[in-house]
């Protein structure tokens, strides 16, 4: 089972899709060179869904020069696990716990 995951710019998100059928999606916002992502849905929890749109999107927005502002607690808390995606996060992005 491989999760195939892809930007549905016209939708403002990225989607997840096991042989061909939507199992997850990630929206977002851009301004600037910040992407923000707002919600995440996973319809397969524990098939990898969920981290293969982080994953993905956050390799995006790293390729593209784009910081990223992780209001989605999923997000936020996917970063904050793994170090080496914490540099994407927009200096004025308010850390996990500290959202207003």
């Amino acid at each position: 089972m491989t999760v195939e995951v892809t930007d549905a710019p016209e939708q403002h998100r990225w989607e997840a899709r096991i042989d061909g059928e939507l199992v997850g999606f990630a929206q977002y916002k851009r301004h600037d060179d910040v992407i923000t992502f707002f919600h995440t849905e996973v319809e397969r929890e524990g098939a990898g869904v969920g981290g293969a749109l982080v994953r993905t999107s956050l390799d995006a927005a790293r390729a593209a020069g784009e910081q990223v502002h992780p209001v989605c607690p999923f997000y936020a808390g996917w970063i904050e696990r793994h170090a080496d995606y914490q540099d994407l996060v927009h200096d004025e992005a308010p850390r996990l716990g500290e959202e207003d």
